[in-house]
C-alpha cells in the first residue's frame, strides 16, 4: 500500500495551472499590462422582473469599471471586455455588444454609457475619463 501524501502533488499541479492561464491571459492581450494599469470590471444582469419581458438575455446587461485619467471610456471597454464589438472609430465609435450580449435593433436596444450615473454627453471614443469616476454600460431602449 502507497502512503505517500498526494497534497505537493496537487499544489504543483495547482500553481502550474494558475500559471498556464495567466501566461494564456496575458498572451491574448499580445501585451501584459502592469496590474495597476488593468481594469477591473463588473457584469450584472437584471432580473426576469426588472426586463421587459420572458425572453432575457442570459448574457449581462451592465457593464462598470472605474475611469482612468488619460483613457477614454472607449479604450477601457476594450480592456475590460477585449471582445465588446464597436462600428465605427474614435469620436465615430458605436458599441454593440458587450460580454456577448448585442443590443437587439428589433427590440431598439442600445449600449447606453453613463459616467457616475449620469447620461455621457459625448460617445465612449471622445469621452476622457478620470481617475475616481465610474464608467457604466447598460442596455436600454428608445
Amino acid at each position: 500500500m502507497n502512503t505517500t501524501s498526494r497534497r505537493p502533488l496537487t499544489a504543483v499541479a495547482a500553481t502550474a495551472t494558475a500559471l498556464l492561464v495567466a501566461g494564456l491571459l496575458g498572451a491574448c492581450g499580445g501585451t501584459t499590462a502592469e496590474p495597476e494599469t488593468m481594469v477591473s470590471a463588473t457584469l450584472s444582469q437584471q432580473s426576469d422582473a426588472e426586463t421587459a419581458g420572458p425572453s432575457a438575455s442570459a448574457a449581462a446587461d451592465t457593464l462598470s469599471y472605474p475611469g482612468r485619467t488619460g483613457a477614454t471610456a472607449l479604450e477601457l471597454l476594450l480592456e475590460a471586455d477585449p471582445s465588446a464589438e464597436v462600428t465605427g472609430e474614435g469620436e465615430n465609435a458605436f458599441v454593440t455588444a458587450i460580454n456577448g450580449r448585442a443590443a437587439d435593433d428589433s427590440k431598439n436596444e442600445f449600449w447606453s454609457l453613463s459616467v457616475d450615473g449620469e447620461p455621457a454627453q459625448v460617445g465612449a471614443g471622445s469621452l476622457e475619463t478620470e481617475d475616481g469616476q465610474e464608467i457604466t454600460w447598460t442596455i436600454d431602449t428608445f
